[in-house]
């Protein structure tokens, strides 16, 4: 199946929902480390799996341009393309509001973080459309358990490993096989870890294969999805039971999937933010439980119950502004704006 990189190509296929760029940046979120499932495949076009589908998605002015392409079927060996996917047009529009929460105006928040903060005030006119995904539950968690003393290139190449090794194929596009995330069923399997670890996970495959069989046996996927109902605090000690999760990755999830606004992921790089940028003396000389919950504390005072959405905004600068002139978020040493998640294994 051939990609398509803009509407202008083949019209009927595409779809688009009125979407200004102060209300999403494609380029900023996509690429910032909330996700790590989608790609620049041209220039202003972005093509990833959401859903279980493939999509790709480009901005035009204010318009967000998005077409879904149909399933290959596995047995068909003779080349030929799959037919173009025609989904329900209200259900994919509604897939893609949920996903980036487009109820959210984002335009009144920033004129309400920036009152409260001059720092954040300062890089917003450079970051706008920066917006908090909302995301399934367990590939987020998943995911982010592989973020662990990494950084973003990596990250998305383990996450193609895990969903070609352990994932539903969808389709081909320019001969590049797209892969479904995958089902608890599939990494609960006796020799996962060994899989894993045959894959380049590290330590990082025990916990993998062990929060996907606890979740299985324990919670289940729907069980997870319910934490988007309880309070943050009650859903942060949920994940934090989970091998693997530690108070960084619990919160990120509690931010990108499970609906706590105010839930601020706290690494050794907003650790630091906190205390030479915006002078606050907390946590002592480790970044312990305390000094998360205290720093998760001092932001949520200072930019209110969207907290969490302000810190994605500043994160977005700082991996900008981290990258070199002719660089890539791709290098690994330094501080989180480099592209890096910095926490310690649990």
């Amino acid at each position: 199946m051939k990609l398509r990189d803009a509407p202008a190509a083949c019209p009927s296929l595409w779809r688009c929902l009125p979407c200004p760029p102060a209300e999403l940046r494609l380029d900023l979120v996509l690429s910032s480390g909330q996700t790590f499932r989608w790609w620049e495949s041209s220039p202003g076009a972005w093509t990833g799996v959401l859903g279980g589908r493939v999509w790709t998605l480009r901005q035009e002015r204010d318009r967000l341009w998005y077409t879904v392409y149909g399933d290959e079927d596995d047995d068909d060996r003779d080349g030929r393309p799959a037919e173009a996917a025609k989904p329900d047009g209200a259900e994919t529009d509604r897939v893609l509001r949920d996903y980036f929460q487009l109820d959210v105006g984002l335009p009144a928040l920033y004129r309400a973080w920036g009152a409260a903060d001059p720092l954040f005030r300062k890089v917003a006119d450079d970051f706008p459309g920066v917006r908090v995904l909302r995301q399934d539950p367990v590939e987020c968690l998943l995911s982010f358990i592989c973020t662990s003393n990494n950084h973003i290139s990596r990250i998305t190449a383990m996450i193609e490993r895990l969903c070609r090794a352990f994932g539903r194929r969808l389709c081909r596009l320019d001969a590049r096989p797209f892969h479904a995330f995958p089902s608890l069923s599939a990494l609960t399997g006796a020799d996962t870890e060994a899989r894993l670890r045959a894959l380049g996970f590290g330590y990082r495959a025990k916990f993998i294969s062990g929060s996907a069989r606890a979740i299985a046996e324990g919670l289940g996927a729907e069980g997870l999805h319910q934490l988007r109902t309880v309070p943050y605090a009650e859903a942060r000690r949920v994940l934090c039971a989970l091998p693997g999760v530690g108070a960084k990755v619990a919160d990120c999830v509690c931010l990108m999937a499970l609906d706590k606004a105010e839930a601020v992921p706290v690494d050794t790089h907003v650790w630091r933010i906190a205390r030479q940028r915006y002078g606050a003396a907390l946590g002592g000389r480790s970044l312990t439980a305390r000094a998360h919950q205290e720093i998760g504390d001092f932001f949520r005072g200072l930019w209110g119950p969207r907290a969490g959405w302000a810190q994605a905004v500043l994160f977005c600068a700082d991996l900008r502004q981290g990258q070199q002139p002719a660089g890539s978020r791709d290098r690994a040493g330094g501080g989180r704006g480099k592209g890096s998640h910095e926490e310690e294994p649990p």
